[in-house]
């Protein structure tokens, strides 16, 4: 039983020795609540977790935006081993900060926010203001209709140059394919979840920054409902895109293998192994035509089909024991 006495609430138990006549009584912390527009009428905590390393100058200007859009909201800044004043700056505005000794990464920042969170919903958002506090209601929305993960989705304009909008127009593209579902922002980092089915995921998430991929694609894998709300983004002043060959493709080439095997391994693998078997085939069929014999090409590349599927097949296997939860 639930009892309230001048604002404060109270668990009431009734102990079995003395039946409901006496009443025992003990405090319970309130915390910040959601409940706008609710259709079952509950009341959501909420807990807004901004990532931030070296980020003081913007945090200045967004942290008294978010407390006035958000009054009754937890705010937590992860403190990514900053050196400037972020962590004075959070204890000006009575703001929770969690601090690292030293630089771990955004998605370990993002793990240690998501642990710190009392919060039934966590919003994550990054703390360089490019973000707009007032879509928060927008995504929150969305978890009041169902859903379980509602994603800011960016427009090109929003994408940090033609490099990584390209980048990340395949990404879509790709996840798009291998789930099934329209993946309209796959590496957006602003996004609303329900905290106790992004907490089943933790494990998962590396520490660098493509936590937005690993968790929507775990979502899907789980059959979580995401869905995706419009958003534009400010700019940075000063922030260009500075694309380095090697070190962003090769990025660009594990997200690509994250995608797939975080979802269905074997969507990659198999038509991999397809190609292989075809080359083979084209192979054989020329030295066939040329030499009448078989050539070592050929068999090389039978080869590589016959193991690209067999690494899919044990990937698969892999992937489902990965998300295997005891219930």
């Amino acid at each position: 039983m639930r009892l309230l006495v001048s604002g404060t609430a109270y668990h009431v138990a009734f102990p079995a020795s003395v039946g409901r006549r006496t009443l025992r009584a003990r405090p319970v912390e309130v915390a910040s609540r959601y409940h706008p527009g609710n259709r079952q009428g509950a009341n959501f905590l909420i807990s807004i977790i901004l990532p931030a390393k070296n980020e003081a100058a913007a945090l200045a200007e967004l942290l008294p935006h978010l407390r006035a859009l958000q009054p009754e909201a937890e705010i937590i800044v992860v403190n990514d081993g900053s050196t400037d004043d972020t962590e004075a700056l959070c204890e000006r505005h009575g703001v929770q900060c969690v601090s690292s000794p030293y630089s771990m990464g955004n998605g370990a920042a993002i793990k240690r926010g998501a642990r710190a969170a009392s919060g039934d919903i966590l919003v994550f958002m990054d703390a360089d203001g490019q973000h707009d506090p007032n879509d928060i209601p927008r995504l929150l929305g969305k978890l009041d209709e169902g859903y379980d993960m509602a994603v800011g989705a960016r427009d090109w304009d929003g994408q940090a140059g033609v490099g990584r909008g390209l980048a990340n127009g395949f990404y879509n593209w790709l996840a798009s394919r291998i789930t099934g579902h329209r993946v309209e922002d796959l590496t957006s980092g602003f996004r609303a979840v329900r905290a106790d089915k992004f907490r089943q995921f933790l494990y998962l998430l590396p520490n660098g920054f493509s936590y937005p991929t690993t968790s929507t694609m775990a979502f899907f894998r789980s059959a979580y409902g995401v869905v995706y709300v419009p958003i534009k983004v400010a700019q940075r002043d000063g922030t260009t895109s500075h694309i380095k060959p090697l070190r962003d493709g090769l990025r660009f080439l594990l997200i690509i293998f994250k995608i797939a095997t975080l979802y269905s391994p074997l969507k990659l693998f198999v038509p991999a192994s397809a190609v292989f078997f075809a080359l083979g085939c084209l192979n054989y069929a020329r030295t066939f035509l040329d030499y009448g014999r078989l050539t070592n090409m050929s068999t090389l590349l039978w080869s590589a089909a016959v193991i690209v599927f067999l690494i899919g097949l044990v990937s698969e296997q892999i992937t489902a024991l990965t998300y295997r939860r005891e219930d």
